[in-house]
């Protein structure tokens, strides 16, 4: 938001540097995120002065041109060659020197520097008006009153407007702020905090006394169908407007804020609503069939034609400002192209009203248009102003535009909008702050926020909260209110530092988390946060995904964050699409989230841990070549997160997963705790990756049941490990999990681990048969293994094999 900084010092008789005001502006609460100048000419005609033309003789070289002697009130007279066909000696004219910055009307500038032209030397140059900025000619250079002194500087001349814009980043909650009076108000506070004796204390607001009914030749009556969606609303007629450019005082005020001025009764409502907040709008009179104006929903499916020209359906939600027989304007939001002011219109009918916020943010959402009205009416304006601002504005409006008011204010108020009450305990304060802040000033601090201090007792204050103050409706709002203008940097950092220590069980949610996310990061993995809202067309990609189960979002930002995630999978993915686009293709993430479903007893979300790693493990250099992360390399890094919770007795499934070509879930009983696998290609495609991918999904809720608190340490024995090698054949629908059970099975106690290490699969084997190469680590706690106790163990490891799977020796 733009607030000028001239505009202020309407409301506040003050006279600091502007830096200082952005300064305490950016202490209260409304940062600013900016200061830049602003001139009405580019370059405030900087070293543009007034040329007093000696001679003017015909170039030598060049018919078109002229050779002319200027006094520029130095007493050295210069040379300037000029093509303009009107240049003459004796004028008074506007010169810019050498070293002049002027600028194009595109806004390019350019340096008058010396130089030659067809042989005769040029020391500045005698300017048009087009090339001033100041307007459009380019007929001939401007000639100035004969009566100006040589040298004067040009700028002095012409009402050339200077200010200073503040860009103030406004929080959604401060829709109090949003008008150079909002702001005033806050600068003023800020300012009577810092220096009580010499800061302003009253806010200098526009005077209304002038309005004044002239006739009353042309009235409409007003009809509001729903008080709730509109609470206020006012309105009269102007006749006699003459529509045209407005006034430059105007115009220079809108464009220092960033408002293209468009004419005098529009840039009126303009005005207004950036000095007061108050958003207004003005009806052609001419195009309103009949004499009644009605407030109201529209018909659903009502076409409806905006000022940029845009056709829209209108809702049975949408409200309307409309007359016998059409829409004239979407309340809040937007006017018709069919009603507004143009440069035939004579009579206008002027409103000014109070909607209900969440309706016009409803609408305006729904049809993608935001506009200074609806930014104002979404967040909360002052129902208190609502007449004072129609007022100020006919009377601005008949100022510049030579019409007078032909009606009565007609006012719709049912129920007015009250102030609100709220006590504040000064003990509070003194324990949210930390800081005991004397009672006169926090009365003080108050009083320069206009909230009124009804009773005072050795307790706390009894208030009133200003309607306008939206976001003040808690103590806690108040006691912020008095921190903001106390001053956050006026807080001591206190010498001492207080902690307490909670005792929490091992096995609490964050510390589990902390424990894996430590593991994970030691093997390189990096931490994700991704977006919960994500795309509708992503659930098309996987078809166990339940639609019905969607959490659709009502007011979706767009298509693309309409509803919620169901699975952590396509964050992730967006993620590595991303990174592999910009040439890192090497990956490994994890990410902790929530899902969400619709169930039939309501609205569910469910904690997740998810894992993705694609390309190489390692970085390729001269002693290790490239290799790509696989399967088991994936599957490691989550046993390795098991046995680090102390989860050892779990069970491996193959599955079936529409999001994988090959998966395997862990499950402990009838708890699945993770499924991972090697992600779909056509998903992949999706999302424009080539390479491989691995993911994991942990449901986290079971692993916090199965999560043991209780730590176990054992002696490292000192016996040695004895390590065995088998080949076997054996059918190729037999997994290496049914093999590990098998041979686990044999002896719990002595065999501690089954390993492989070679797939082969080939024209040279029997058909439907493959070979694995295992490797089995036997060992004793309380002894050294004999040569007879292992042979014996083999054997019924190759008995079992042969058994269960018809397995051979190779």
């Amino acid at each position: 938001m733009q607030i000028s900084y001239n505009w202020l010092k309407q409301f506040l008789k003050i006279d600091i540097p502007a830096e200082d005001a952005a300064e305490t502006l950016t202490n209260l609460g409304l940062e600013v995120e900016g200061i830049t100048a602003y001139e009405s000419v580019k370059g405030g005609l900087k070293g543009v002065v007034v040329g007093h033309v000696i001679s003017c003789e015909k170039h030598p070289n060049a018919d078109k041109l002229k050779v002319t002697k200027v006094d520029l009130g130095d007493g050295n007279p210069v040379q300037i060659v000029c093509g303009a066909p009107n240049v003459d000696a004796g004028q008074k004219v506007p010169v810019a020197t050498i070293g002049t910055v002027l600028y194009t009307s595109e806004g390019e500038e350019f340096t008058i520097k010396k130089g030659k032209i067809r042989g005769e030397e040029s020391f500045g140059m005698i300017c048009a008006e087009d090339e001033l900025g100041i307007g459009t000619s380019h007929d001939g250079i401007m000639v100035l009153d004969a009566d100006l002194k040589a040298g004067t500087p040009v700028a002095e001349i012409f009402d050339i407007y200077n200010d200073t814009v503040f860009e103030i980043g406004l929080t959604p909650n401060r829709a109090d702020a949003m008008s150079h009076w909002g702001v005033a108000r806050d600068l003023r506070a800020g300012l009577m905090q810092q220096n009580p004796q010499s800061s302003p204390t009253e806010i200098i607001t526009p005077s209304v006394s002038k309005f004044k009914v002239e006739k009353r030749t042309l009235k409409y009556d007003i009809q509001v169908e729903d008080a709730k969606l509109t609470p206020r609303y006012c309105g009269l007629t102007i006749s006699g407007v003459e529509v045209k450019e407005s006034p430059n005082w105007l115009k220079n005020k809108l464009k220092a804020i960033g408002i293209t001025p468009k004419n005098n009764v529009v840039d009126a409502t303009n005005y207004v609503l950036h000095e007061l907040g108050q958003p207004l709008h003005a009806f052609d009179a001419a195009k309103i069939k009949g004499t009644k104006i009605y407030v109201k929903t529209a018909e659903e499916n009502t076409p409806f034609v905006m000022l940029d020209g845009t056709e829209v359906k209108l809702t049975a939600n949408d409200i309307v400002i409309a007359d016998e027989s059409k829409p004239l304007c979407i309340a809040g939001v937007i006017g018709g192209q069919n009603s507004g002011v143009s440069e035939t219109t004579t009579d206008i009918f002027l409103e000014s009203a109070y909607f209900n916020s969440i309706s016009i943010r409803k609408t305006a959402k729904r049809l993608g248009v935001s506009t200074d009205a609806s930014f104002r009416f979404e967040r909360g304006i002052d129902p208190t102003i609502t007449d004072y601002a129609l007022k100020y504005a006919a009377i601005l409006i008949c100022e510049i535009s030579g019409g007078e008011i032909t009606s009565d204010l007609t006012e719709i108020y049912p129920k007015k909008v009250e102030d609100f009450s709220i006590f504040l305990n000064f003990d509070n304060v003194h324990k949210i702050l930390g800081i005991n802040i004397p009672h006169e000033a926090i009365k003080k601090i108050l009083v320069s926020l206009d909230i009124k201090v009804n009773s005072i007792t050795n307790q706390g204050l009894g208030l009133t909260i200003p309607a306008y103050r939206v976001d003040v409706q808690r103590e806690i709002d108040v006691i912020e209110e008095i921190l903001r203008v106390y001053g956050y940097n006026n807080i001591e950092i206190p010498s001492k530092i207080n902690a307490t220590v909670a005792h929490t069980k091992r096995t609490e949610d964050y510390k589990v988390q902390n424990i894996v996310a430590d593991q994970l990061v030691s093997q390189g993995f990096y931490e994700i946060m991704a977006n919960s809202l994500t795309a509708p067309q992503y659930n098309d990609l996987v078809a166990t995904i339940n639609k019905n189960e969607t959490v659709q979002i009502l007011n979706p930002l767009s298509s693309e964050l309409s509803i919620m995630r169901q699975t952590l999978l396509f964050g992730g993915l967006e993620s590595i699409a991303y990174n592999i686009n910009r040439k890192n293709s090497d990956l490994k993430y994890f990410e902790f989230g929530n899902v969400y479903a619709k169930t039939l007893t309501g609205y569910e979300e469910y904690k997740r841990l998810a894992l993705f790693a694609t390309g190489n493990k390692y970085t390729a250099n001269w002693t290790t070549p490239a290799q790509s992360v696989s399967f088991f390399d994936f599957k490691g890094i989550i046993e390795a997160i098991f046995q680090r919770l102390g989860i050892l007795k779990y069970n491996t499934q193959t599955v079936e997963d529409e999001i994988f070509n090959e998966s395997m879930a862990f499950v402990l009983g009838d708890r699945e705790i993770v499924r991972f696998g090697t992600v779909k290609k056509s998903i992949l495609k999706h999302f424009d990756i080539k390479q491989e991918v691995f993911y994991a999904e942990f449901n986290w809720k079971n692993i916090l049941n199965v999560v043991s608190s209780k730590i176990k340490f054992t002696e490292i024995t000192k016996y040695p490990v004895v390590k065995r090698d088998l080949s076997l054949l054996i059918d190729e629908n037999v997994s290496f999990n049914d093999i590990y059970n098998t041979v686990k099975m044999v002896d719990k106690s002595t065999i501690t681990d089954v390993s492989l290490f070679d797939v082969y699969q080939g024209d040279k084997l029997p058909k439907n048969k493959k070979s694995y190469a295992i490797s089995v680590k036997l060992q004793d706690a309380e002894k050294t293994l004999t040569d007879n106790q292992i042979e014996k163990i083999m054997s019924k490891i190759q008995t079992a094999l042969e058994k269960e799977y018809q397995a051979n020796l190779r």
